[in-house]
């Protein structure tokens, strides 16, 4: 599995579900359309998108290293 980073490309509107596909193995396709349809369910979907989109960095931007 590959680190959890928003791609530069191939992303559509954030790269939160590009992300997500890349680190699980699955096709992009497969989570955006996983996420379409669980919007249609109860449940903070959206909130949880917005939060990934901030906290998730950039493939290949500076981070802060752990001490």
């Amino acid at each position: 599995m590959s680190e959890l980073a928003r791609p530069r490309h191939g992303r559509v509107v954030a790269g939160v579900c590009a992300a997500l596909a890349r680190r699980f193995g699955v096709s992009p396709t497969l989570v955006r359309v996983l996420f379409l349809v669980s919007c249609l369910l109860p449940g903070p979907q959206v909130l949880l998108y917005l939060v990934l989109w901030v906290l998730l960095p950039v493939d290949g931007s500076p981070r802060r290293r752990r001490r």
